[in-house]
């Protein structure tokens, strides 16, 4: 069992890793390398030997390998990035970068994406090295760059270029799982990631002919993109559930004492009350629409207008969502993926989705572990080329008056310091058997 040394250094490598700004603002423009040093020196101190690895300067991603007792065994890859995204000062009650540790609480960008999980990895391999701990199976501990973004520097290149480090790998474990979920009536749920949607960022563009603000023009870029932008955004995407979602809701209705009915599932997800949060979000495609660039003079039609949409798709539906966009964008506009990467699903009957679930309950035996899909996406659709079958699994236990999911990229982002010792627990717990 993790000892008293591993739960101080989770809450001090935490706050560590928060003081070093790894903000990612796309384009190239981060600097991850800091945050990579932070985390190889205290895995060398541990008796491992990462590798630090760039496709870009300063672009750093870390990859350690810990041999495990069963030499049968498939390795398994325990993944954690280590960028953020942008936060104003401004808006925060403490900055976002100061890793403040105030009332039991540690404070900044990336509390709880995903620096808590990377202090909480780091921590239990150095309360291995000093127990004299082996894992059943190889571990492959991979700290990475450009997550936020678009992941060339960071999984995709050590997926693309680097897949000799990851040899044996067939199940991986990061980010989005095992936090506790309070439902309002007095209920926790543990909700483990088996899913994600795929993702499918998209560029829209209208031509038209450019001409003077104050003429007649029935090809106005302008208008032909809103029209667009419109309807993709107005767009009601019909149910699609997915295997992990429908097991979601199953578990969740069962646990309610609620006939499962799928025929309705929109009034099946009223009858779940607050736990609907957990798949409301996956039971369709989506597509929101983001940012708009036309224009330079507001007497000038433009030529041209751009849009950007986020789209997700669920796994299977890729085509179904790529036809529907070719419909509500119209002859008028054209639209290409800006990025794109596969849906995931994950089996629920593997051994390691039980050992996950029996990790979790060792230590919340007043909880309740369901599965359920991620609404986005993480590193482990890049990982997923290689083979690898990914779960969101980053143990937390929260207070009930902690709205984990709005942290994610919001302000005042923060964890508990008994929610890092709970997830330090649970992951020495689950990876010694694993």
């Amino acid at each position: 069992m993790a000892d008293e040394q591993a739960l101080d250094e989770v809450v001090e490598f935490t706050s560590g890793l928060i003081r070093i700004d790894t903000t990612n603002r796309g384009g190239g423009d981060c600097r991850e390398r800091p945050a990579a040093e932070y985390a190889a020196e205290r895995l060398a101190a541990a008796g491992l030997e990462p590798l630090l690895l760039e496709r870009a300067p300063g672009r750093t991603n870390v990859v350690a390998r810990i041999e495990g007792t069963d030499p049968s065994a498939h390795a398994l890859l325990v993944h954690g990035h280590l960028d953020v995204v942008p936060a104003e000062a401004a808006d925060w009650s403490v900055h976002p970068f100061s890793g403040e540790i105030r009332d039991g609480v540690v404070w900044g960008r990336g509390a709880v994406d995903m620096k808590n999980m990377d202090a909480m990895i780091v921590a239990v391999v150095r309360a291995w090295a000093r127990q004299g701990v082996r894992p059943r199976r190889d571990l492959v501990i991979a700290f990475t760059a450009d997550e936020e973004a678009s992941a060339e520097d960071g999984s995709g290149f050590l997926a693309d270029r680097h897949p000799e480090l990851f040899e044996g790998c067939t199940e991986g474990i990061s980010e989005s799982g095992a936090f506790t979920f309070h439902d309002g009536a007095g209920r926790q749920l543990y909700p483990i990631a088996a899913g994600e949607r795929g993702t499918g960022w998209l560029k829209l563009t209208a031509r038209g002919r450019a001409g003077h603000g104050s003429k007649v023009n029935k090809e106005n870029a302008v208008t032909r993109l809103a029209a667009a932008v419109t309807r993709i955004g107005e767009h009601e995407w019909p149910l699609r559930l997915t295997p992990t979602v429908r097991a979601a809701l199953s578990e969740l209705a069962a646990l309610y004492g609620i006939d499962p009915d799928f025929t309705d599932v929109d009034r099946l997800l009223d009858k779940l009350g607050p736990a609907a949060k957990l798949v409301e979000a996956t039971i369709r495609n989506s597509s929101n629409p983001t940012m708009l660039e036309a224009g330079y003079k507001l007497n000038v039609i433009p030529g041209e207008a751009v849009a950007f949409v986020d789209g997700r798709y669920l796994a299977g539906g890729e085509k179904e969502f790529r036809t529907t966009l070719d419909r509500l964008t119209g002859p008028d506009v054209d639209w290409e993926f800006a990025h794109r990467e596969v849906a995931l699903q994950a089996p629920l009957d593997s051994p390691t989705y039980a050992k996950m679930r029996a990790a979790v309950e060792e230590f919340a035996p007043e909880g309740h572990v369901v599965p359920y899909c991620m609404s986005g996406g993480t590193d482990a659709k890049q990982f997923s080329r290689l083979g690898i079958t990914g779960y969101g699994f980053a143990p937390l236990k929260l207070p009930e008056d902690f709205d984990y999911q709005a942290l994610f990229h919001g302000v005042d982002e923060r964890v508990p310091v008994e929610a890092l010792h709970f997830g330090v627990r649970v992951l020495d717990r689950f990876l010694r058997t694993a």
